[in-house]
């Protein structure tokens, strides 16, 4: 398992041998084949995200692989089943106990490797923008950092929806990746004002929902770039947490402002939102309109090299750890 040894950059990342992992009656144990970075992984690293209580302690917040052995309350997967899954934690391992409710049949039409870049982003962009925000069909919706992981997901679910996607990301480069995966409006924050760009391409309106991980310094900016009856969801701190903000608008306009994790949720209520992932998710990727955004693969041993590029704000997608 890759260890966190101390606190600190990506260097304290180190791979060492550790106990096989227990499983509980009600839980699976996935030998990985691979896992995918998080910004919650760089987090944990650094001493500022501890796992929540009872989970691994190593990092690795999703996983893919195949089943190595079942706990006597299991009846959906059996040994040998190529699965994907959603872990409170210790993905970057080469074995991972999770409970049979967060794991995910492999995707019709995507290898085994592949199918650890969903888990994640599917679980976070459908129980934040689909069962919380309830964007629908013909609707607006606003993006911030298009080309990540959770942004290259967001577009082609949403286009798939019949919704029309504005993104924000930081290069030219980003922004031809998130045209080519579907995005609608694409914004270069850097060299544009988002909220002008907004107001200009939906007729003064503002658009329905908004997906943002930046927090403190754009949350006025959201609020300014939202349509009657919007809804922003915060799902990350990028920026900051704490701002001033004229609360005017959100009683003028209907606002909705809601925050949320996936990490700290119960058992209970990540097993409903992966239930509803594959049902109304996995649909999609099996039809092709939805594809794995991989940026990178790394071994293993080298979570520390997949972390400073993660770090460096580079990639287009997810950054893989195969073992």
């Amino acid at each position: 398992a890759v260890v966190i040894t101390t606190p600190g950059g990506p260097e304290v990342l180190q791979i060492q041998e550790v106990e096989d992992p227990k499983i509980k009656d009600d839980e699976v144990l996935i030998r990985v084949a691979a896992t995918a970075l998080n910004r919650a992984d760089t987090l944990q690293r650094q001493g500022k995200y501890p796992p929540p209580k009872g989970d691994s302690e190593y990092p690795g917040l999703e996983c893919s692989g195949t089943v190595e052995a079942v706990g006597k309350n299991v009846e959906k997967w059996k040994v040998g089943d190529q699965v994907c899954a959603l872990v409170g934690g210790g993905g970057y391992a080469e074995k991972v106990a999770v409970p049979a409710g967060q794991v995910l049949p492999v995707p019709s039409g995507v290898s085994l490797q592949d199918a650890a870049s969903f888990p994640e982003v599917a679980c976070t962009v459908w129980s934040t923008v689909f069962m919380m925000s309830q964007l629908s069909p013909g609707e607006t919706f606003l993006i911030h950092g298009g080309s990540s992981g959770i942004g290259t997901f967001a577009i082609q679910m949403a286009k798939h929806q019949g919704v029309k996607v504005f993104v924000t990301a930081g290069s030219e480069e980003k922004l031809a990746a998130c045209k080519e995966l579907g995005a609608d409006v694409c914004i270069n924050y850097k060299t544009e004002d988002f909220v002008a760009r907004v107001k200009q391409e939906t007729g003064g309106k503002g658009v329905d929902v908004i997906l943002d991980n930046i927090g403190g310094p754009y949350l006025q900016r959201n609020i300014d770039s939202l349509n009657f009856d919007g809804r922003l969801f915060i799902i990350g701190f990028m920026g900051g947490t704490v701002t001033e903000v004229n609360l005017v608008g959100l009683l003028a306009r209907r606002l909705t402002v809601q925050a949320a994790g996936l990490r700290n949720r119960s058992a209970e209520n990540k097993a409903l939102i992966v239930s509803e992932v594959e049902k109304n998710v996995w649909p999609a990727i099996a039809a092709g309109k939805v594809k794995a955004v991989v940026y990178k693969r790394f071994p293993l041993a080298e979570a520390a090299e997949a972390h400073r590029v993660m770090e460096s704000s580079k990639h287009i997608g997810k950054i893989l750890l195969v073992t």
